[in-house]
């Protein structure tokens, strides 16, 4: 979890070292016209990855986001990896400029990163030393003592790749940035639910704010839409019907 951002001092009259700028943008823009994987590559490791890897690197360093799991390095690693799934995500079309959408992007997944690794971290017990659990652990490891069947684990697991194909189409319908930004929020607890404690429809939508950075107000426009395009694509005899 972050614990305060540092501030970063710059000498007066330097200019400012412009990591990601409009050639790396440019350079994003040609990357997702390309189809030879090899050129891709070339192009990815050349202009975009330097970016990617001192954009991760600032946001770590600026919020202070630590995890109990992972080293500096890992964890930056980690983050350019999910920057690298999502290169295909952003669209000049849009009207957002790469470095702002990157931005949120990589500091959504930190924030979602850390938080479900603090929470990880609190809840681990040792079965080793029963004396050294408290009654509510106890109950805990006792109620949770036991191990889903393949069929259900097989339902499940096909049920959320459906819902993460729904959410990926739904978002070429999506123009406003808010709804953007919420639906992304949306995949990143899709792609994290078994790592999470989600209770009830109030700690969802808690997560969402949080990940996605809108008010309460923003959201509630943001997830009026995306509800109104969820219904009239998982309803009955629908692509995906998935209830």
């Amino acid at each position: 979890m972050p614990r305060g951002r540092k501030k970063i001092r710059r000498t007066p009259g330097r200019p400012r070292d412009m990591y990601f700028n409009m050639d790396t943008q440019a350079a994003i823009v040609k990357y997702q016209s390309l189809e030879c994987a090899e050129t891709k590559k070339s192009l990815y490791v050349a202009e975009i990855l330097p970016a990617f890897n001192k954009l991760s690197e600032n946001l770590i360093f600026v919020y202070g986001f630590k995890s109990p799991f992972s080293s500096f390095e890992e964890l930056k690693s980690d983050c350019v990896s999910f920057l690298y799934e999502s290169l295909h995500k952003w669209s000049p079309e849009k009207g957002t400029k790469a470095f702002s959408y990157y931005n949120v992007v990589a500091k959504n997944w930190l924030v979602a990163n850390c938080r479900q690794h603090k929470k990880i971290s609190n809840r681990h017990i040792s079965i080793d030393d029963p004396g050294g659990m408290s009654s509510a652990q106890q109950a805990a490891y006792e109620k949770h003592d036991f191990v889903p069947s393949p069929d259900d684990q097989m339902i499940k697991s096909q049920q959320r790749d459906e819902i993460l194909k729904l959410l990926d189409v739904m978002r070429v319908k999506l123009t406003n940035e808010n709804e953007l930004l919420c639906l992304q929020a949306i995949e990143t607890l899709f792609g994290s639910i078994e790592q999470l404690d989600l209770l009830s429809k109030r700690a969802v939508l808690v997560y969402i704010r949080e990940i996605s950075g809108l008010d309460k107000k923003q959201m509630a426009k943001a997830m009026s839409s995306i509800r109104r395009h969820y219904r009239r694509m998982a309803g009955p005899d629908t692509e995906f019907n998935l209830f």
